[in-house]
C-alpha cells in the first residue's frame, strides 16, 4: 500500500500538459507499506539507491549518499543487536 502526502501542491492541466504553479512552500511524504522486495544498488558513481516495492506495482526509491547509507546499515545493525525485531 502506498500512502502519498502532498501539501500546498497545485498543479494546472492545460492543452494537455500540467504545469506546476502556486507558492514554493510545497511539501511531500511517501510512505510503502507492505513490501514484497527491497533491493540496494549503486547509483551512479557516489550513491547507494534503495528501491521497495510491493504487490501492487508501487515502488519507492531513495539514493543515500555513502555516509548515509552506512547510517542505515549501523540502524539495522543496533535494531538486531537490542530488540525484539529479528528475533
Amino acid at each position: 500500500m502506498l500512502n502519498l502526502n502532498v501539501d500546498s501542491f497545485m498543479v494546472e492541466f492545460k492543452d494537455g500538459s500540467i504545469e506546476n504553479v502556486g507558492a514554493p512552500n510545497k511539501s511531500a511524504s511517501a510512505k510503502l507499506f507492505d513490501v514484497e522486495d527491497v533491493e540496494a544498488r549503486a547509483f551512479g558513481d557516489s550513491q547507494v539507491k534503495l528501491v521497495a516495492s510491493d504487490a501492487d506495482g508501487n515502488e519507492v526509491q531513495v539514493a543515500l549518499f555513502p555516509e548515509q547509507a552506512e547510517a542505515v546499515v549501523e540502524d539495522v545493525e543496533a535494531l538486531r543487536e537490542e530488540g525484539p525485531v529479528f528475533e
